[in-house]
């Protein structure tokens, strides 16, 4: 059973939402704070003609836009220092960081990079999940109906098929990609998207 009618209906309007194990049902429960500010993030977000346009360094407009408002709220970029112990000899295993992370919340955001970064970010969380460092894993990308826009806009060779949206994550997260970790998933929708010019 689905926990998604536990995302407010504000949100569902204007990003396309998938959940993998009930992770809203967790979020709400027992990761409220954190919840609470993503609902924030979340609500406070517009995707603007001239973030589209502007071009991106090491990040997109889009993606510090996204991540900036978490730092606000006093969420951080963290790397976890994990090794593992064999007959008492030790091996580094480190993880990738983690784009935002607060009490025991993951935050990844992945506006246009390839879609590999979608496998990097699963198998992240099911380790940070297996280590019993977070509860719940979250994606914030984009739908791939914004296409259209970016085309008009004169990006749509930008913003390819091998790039990270939505419909190249699903098939991942339903494969199992995240392991046992609760994860939810927010795909940026056309609703979002302002003609600020």
């Amino acid at each position: 059973m689905s926990t998604l009618h536990l995302v407010p209906d504000d949100i569902r309007s204007k990003y396309v939402v998938h959940e993998w194990r009930n992770a809203t049902g967790v979020l709400t429960t027992a990761c409220g704070d954190e919840w609470s500010d993503i609902l924030t993030v979340l609500r406070a977000f517009e995707l603007t003609r001239s973030d589209i346009l502007t071009a991106g360094g090491r990040k997109s407009p889009i993606a510090e836009k996204i991540d900036g408002r978490f730092y606000d709220l006093g969420w951080e970029e963290k790397n976890f220092d994990t090794k593992i112990e064999v007959d008492g000899r030790e091996y580094e295993s480190p993880t990738h960081s983690v784009d935002c992370f607060k009490g025991r919340v993951g935050v990844e955001v992945e506006w246009n990079n390839k879609d590999p970064f979608y496998d990097r970010d699963l198998n992240n969380f099911r380790l940070l999940f297996d280590l019993r460092v977070i509860d719940v894993g979250v994606i914030i990308t984009r739908a791939s109906e914004l296409q259209a826009i970016f085309k008009e806009l004169g990006k749509g060779s930008s913003y390819g098929s091998s790039t990270t949206h939505h419909s190249k994550l699903i098939p991942r997260l339903e494969g199992g990609g995240g392991g046992g970790c609760p994860i939810l998933t927010f795909a940026i929708s056309p609703e979002l998207y302002v003609d600020d010019s």
